[in-house]
């Protein structure tokens, strides 16, 4: 695992010195090698598949681990769309002079090295590869199990792409194996690694946490919440609790809650609940739940608040106003993304203000947490953390700020 990660830092250093069309020609090279290498894909994806089938896995997580044709070509536009978009790299953020005539700027540079570890969802392996290449990262990616086939063939066709164009393949690293040892080493590398961002389950995010030596960005559970308040439209409400559960429930920008003011509980309860699980979504309520929407709903235990169900399962909450609402979240939220229904925009504006979360959404789904939606382009994860990005990670989330002093023989 050392041996890996003085191979990457090699490969970081000489990405220094690429230029913005260098990289741009990789990862034009690599989408083609994603597309040539489709039905290779696929292949291992259908052996990886099969192992998940008999192990039990639910519908959720199959869904976030399959690659069929249309997902390998959407793998290749994303990374093409990152080629469309302005080089971080040397970009010019502050500039100032001083009395003494001194010319200081702030300028963007790559972090270094960057490792990744993931679960199930092998599209992240292309997504943060051409992301980490774009900001003059290496990466070191490292995914799970139930995904190791499928990221081999991924990883293999962009470092195809690396090749060809004359960068070496080592800018991209798949981590050969997934047994736990090699990444506890891997993330105890002070000095070889520079950042850390784990993206999956509660387990792995605690585990890389509680043993790493390099700096950690947790891509956190998403316990995200709808809240609906009593001035709400109750068809824009509805219409964005559909989409923010049911819409693609294996994702970490979906609601796991919903949160209705009891002053229009009785009117909006019962057709939400008939809506969702006209989609297929199991409710579990509180008893004030229960009474309005009848049998649709089950009983919560007290663990279903605050839980990432990734699943067509959802919590259903009706709460006392305002700063109930907001006391839920307080509690149970993951501070990943948190919604809002109303037409009440003093209230709209203390909602943006008070909760605390990566994503804080006003009269739309929690969907729109997601580099691309926001206009960021392809994203390597959501931070959960605050330092030293918050939110959905872009290319300039992949960069740090240094200063360049510049004088004509100023001393002190």
């Amino acid at each position: 695992m050392r041996q890996l990660a003085e191979k990457s830092r090699a490969a970081a250093r000489s990405l220094m010195s690429a230029t913005t069309e260098q990289k741009n020609r990789a990862l034009t090279a690599m989408a083609a090698e994603l597309r040539k290498n489709s039905a290779t894909i696929q292949e291992a994806n259908a052996k990886d598949m099969s192992d998940a089938r008999a192990s039990g896995k639910n519908a959720a997580f199959l869904d976030r681990l399959l690659l069929e044709g249309k997902r390998i070509e959407a793998m290749a536009k994303a990374v093409e769309e990152i080629v469309a978009l302005p080089d971080p790299i040397g970009e010019v953020t502050e500039r100032w002079t001083r009395p003494n005539g001194l010319k200081v700027r702030k300028e963007r540079l790559p972090l270094g090295v960057v490792m990744m570890i993931f679960e199930s969802r092998p599209n992240v392996t292309s997504d943060a590869g051409a992301l980490c290449l774009k900001s003059g990262n290496a990466a070191i990616l490292r995914g799970g199990s139930e995904s190791f086939r499928s990221n081999q063939a991924i990883a293999a066709s962009l470092q195809a792409g690396l090749v060809a164009t004359g960068l070496p393949a080592e800018a991209i690293t798949l981590v050969p194996t997934t047994d736990r040892e090699s990444m506890l080493e891997l993330i105890k590398l002070e000095g070889l690694i520079d950042l850390c961002i784990p993206r999956g389950g509660e387990g792995l995010i605690r585990f890389v946490v509680e043993n790493a030596r390099v700096p950690v960005v947790k891509h956190y559970q998403g316990v995200c919440h709808v809240y609906v308040e009593e001035s709400a439209d109750l068809d824009v409400a509805e219409r964005i609790i559909v989409n923010a559960k049911a819409s693609r429930p294996g994702v970490c920008n979906a609601a796991e809650c919903l949160l209705v003011d009891e002053k229009i509980a009785s009117q909006f309860l019962p057709r939400a609940a008939k809506a969702l699980v006209e989609k297929g979504v199991e409710l579990r309520g509180d008893e004030a739940t229960q009474k309005l929407a009848g049998t649709k709903v089950t009983p919560a235990k007290s663990d279903d608040y605050g839980r990432e169900f990734l699943d067509l399962i959802l919590a259903v909450k009706v709460v006392s106003g305002f700063d109930d609402a907001l006391a839920h979240i307080a509690r149970y939220g993951s501070e990943h993304t948190e919604a809002i229904v109303t037409k009440n925009s003093d209230l709209a504006r203390r909602f943006t203000r008070e909760v605390s979360a990566s994503a804080v959404v006003v009269n739309a789904s929690t969907r729109f947490n997601d580099g691309g939606e926001l206009g960021l382009g392809a994203e390597i994860g959501i931070s959960t953390s605050r330092l030293h990005a918050f939110g959905p990670m872009g290319l300039r989330e992949l960069t740090a700020q240094k200063y360049v002093v510049e004088g004509d023989g100023q001393t002190r």
